[in-house]
């Protein structure tokens, strides 16, 4: 199971209800970042999420409002966890960021490649809003095999013979050789999509591409298409139809400008896609 708890939903700029980018992916009791920007630290408590169980940080580009937070973070775990190390993932540059820092352990990526996290993957891809320096991000499970509970007891299984056949292969019971694919079946893992900063971009559909939720960035409204194009953001339609391309289950917008009265941009993007919600700070949401 993945749990999502949105730290921070604005853009650019902090606001009285929004604080600037982050959401925490809590998985199996550890935490991973996408972004983290100024006042993480303190949106962290504030709702729940421990720093002693942040494992890794993804940013998607090296603009401050997504970044500031991450140099708070890295000093607090250096005073109270000096044994701890965190893993950040960036573009080019990120090495530079974290001189002289020992507890973090940077890596750097250039171009689309699939990072191995133990019971889940995350893919890169880069997206449209920095050439070359900027990237969406994908949380994908890992198949696991289920067993027909019903139909492996009635052929005779039990106890400990659940685990003997999975890892074996096959087992003989009662004289009858039962193999492992007659009782089981492949369960599919959920996948959680993370946009960044972007234009409409035909790459992040794509790595998104049956996303059970899809967090993408709507800094304009549909009326300011030019503005978003201009910055190479995304409005709330760019977003809607991101989410209609991958043909993704749930759409969560986030990255929103203040200029905006609280529901526009997800009505705008109901219009589409209706699925739709509005993430704010605090929302929650836990994808079993």
């Amino acid at each position: 199971m993945f749990k999502l708890v949105f730290l921070g939903t604005s853009s650019s700029t902090p606001s009285v209800q929004r604080s600037l980018p982050s959401v925490a992916l809590v998985r199996e009791g550890e935490v991973f970042l996408f972004d983290c920007g100024e006042g993480t630290q303190r949106q962290m408590l504030k709702y729940g999420i421990s720093y002693a169980k942040v494992r890794a940080i993804f940013l998607s580009h090296l603009h401050l409002d997504h970044t500031l937070g991450a140099f708070g973070l890295a000093e607090t775990i250096k005073l109270n966890l000096r044994e701890k190390i965190i893993d950040v993932y960036g573009p080019k540059g990120t090495s530079g960021l974290f001189h002289n820092r020992p507890q973090v352990r940077v890596h750097e990526f250039s171009g689309a490649q699939t990072i191995d996290m133990g019971d889940f993957t995350m893919q890169v891809a880069q997206n449209n809003h920095m050439p070359n320096g900027s990237f969406s991000f994908a949380a994908c499970e890992k198949p696991k095999v289920r067993f027909h509970k019903d139909k492996a007891k009635f052929l005779g299984l039990k106890g400990p013979q659940f685990t003997e056949i999975k890892e074996k292969g096959k087992l003989k019971i009662n004289g009858k050789t039962i193999k492992l694919k007659e009782i089981t079946y492949v369960q599919e893992g959920k996948k959680i999509t993370y946009s960044g900063d972007t234009s409409f971009c035909p790459a992040l559909a794509k790595l998104a591409r049956g996303s059970h939720v899809l967090i993408h960035e709507a800094t304009f409204s549909k009326e300011d298409a030019l503005l978003a194009k201009e910055h190479m953001h995304s409005t709330s339609i760019d977003a809607a139809q991101a989410a209609k391309k991958s043909s993704s289950q749930l759409l969560l917008l986030t990255h929103i400008s203040s200029r905006y009265p609280p529901n526009l941009l997800e009505e705008e993007a109901k219009a589409i896609f209706p699925n739709t919600t509005a993430a704010y700070d605090g929302f929650s949401l836990e994808v079993k």
